[in-house]
């Protein structure tokens, strides 16, 4: 036997070997589930939010904003995007259990979720909108009324506080609320048929209801009598004026008594809508965990879907599963000193006298 060429022969498959380890890896692809086949309508909706029709109109709206321009293989489609985004608002896990359930990577779901939720928030004019023309809120106004008999009410407004991680060492504090957790303060404005006309995310949660509204847009637009002589109906945390009629401090005759009764029966309608839209999607009550531009911009996309299930008359599904104790907790609102003004007293001893 020759023992060089033995030797040889070792040295060569020693060499081989050497190089096959120093090569990267090939990649393994793994299947992936399609929920639009493996669910029927009522499990996909109550896992995504979305019914299957609803879901393939967002998807014609949004898929040109989310399309990936690559030509590398297995790159996410626009239906699996949406899924992803979908199933994260629907239950607020994870990003890496995300991932592991759809089989994509921790990393790629924090992507698909900060896209899908840009492509939905570019939705927003579209879908929440103060009404303009003389008829729309001459129909909002005759909404509100058939409701408490609340005359001049164009929407009803409050503050919640959606919760969150602390950002950093630096800027946590805050958001820290008066509850002690970390959160942000969502300005929103709705309709008598619980649809936001108007909502503003982007204030820490240690900021009070009435310094959001003092330095808003909207403020500025009833200032300027955008909205002719309508009323915004708000709780003790916002100051009376001419247009935001607000609690009375403590109501004695029946013509107060009944003001009291109409404008609190009136503005209940903000709180249930801040409870149907936690309960489409848990992850405002259970607390998003992304970057602070990516939770404002989650905020507002759940809250455009939320305004869309509305008009398309969706019922809420509850997983039972998702829900907290928790899930309508809010924050105690400081109350404002109300100076009062003439517009709440004329309507006392007129409408309610």
């Amino acid at each position: 036997m020759d023992l060089s060429a033995s030797s040889s022969s070792i040295d060569d498959e020693l060499f081989v070997i050497d190089v096959l380890q120093l090569l990267p890896r090939p990649r393994f692809f793994r299947d992936r589930s399609n929920p639009l086949t493996d669910y029927d309508d009522v499990d996909f909706k109550q896992r995504f939010s979305l019914s299957k029709c609803m879901f393939m109109n967002l998807l014609d709206m949004i898929s040109h904003n989310i399309n990936q321009n690559t030509l590398r293989n297995m790159s996410l489609s626009p239906m699996l995007q949406l899924l992803i985004a979908l199933r994260y608002y629907a239950t607020g896990a994870f990003q890496a259990v995300l991932g592991d359930h759809i089989h994509v990577n921790k990393s790629t779901v924090c992507r698909v979720i900060k896209k899908v939720s840009e492509a939905i928030e570019f939705l927003k004019p579209k879908y929440i909108q103060m009404p303009r023309s003389q008829t729309e809120i001459d129909l909002v106004q005759h909404d509100f009324f058939l409701t408490r008999n609340f005359p001049k009410v164009i929407g009803a407004i409050d503050c919640t506080h959606i919760k969150i991680h602390s950002p950093n060492s630096d800027i946590g504090e805050k958001f820290r609320n008066r509850k002690g957790f970390f959160s942000i303060n969502v300005q929103a404005v709705c309709n008598s048929h619980m649809q936001f006309i108007n909502i503003v995310a982007r204030w820490p949660g240690s900021v009070h209801d009435s310094t959001i509204f003092d330095n808003s847009l909207l403020r500025a637009q009833f200032e300027n009598n955008e909205f002719g002589n309508s009323v915004l109906v708000g709780d003790g945390g916002y100051a009376c004026r001419n247009y935001m009629m607000t609690p009375l401090g403590n109501p004695t005759s029946e013509s107060e008594l009944r003001y009291q009764k109409a404008q609190i029966g009136t503005n209940n309608v903000i709180e249930r809508t801040f409870g149907v839209w936690k309960r489409r999607f848990p992850v405002l009550s259970l607390g998003i965990r992304t970057q602070i531009q990516t939770t404002l911009t989650t905020i507002i996309a759940t809250a455009v879907l939320h305004n869309m299930l509305i008009a398309a008359n969706e019922p809420l599904v509850i997983d039972e599963t998702l829900l907290t104790a928790d899930m309508l907790d809010q924050v105690p609102v400081l109350p404002v000193r109300q100076a009062g003004n003439a517009v709440q007293r004329h309507l006392i001893e007129t409408v309610f006298n």
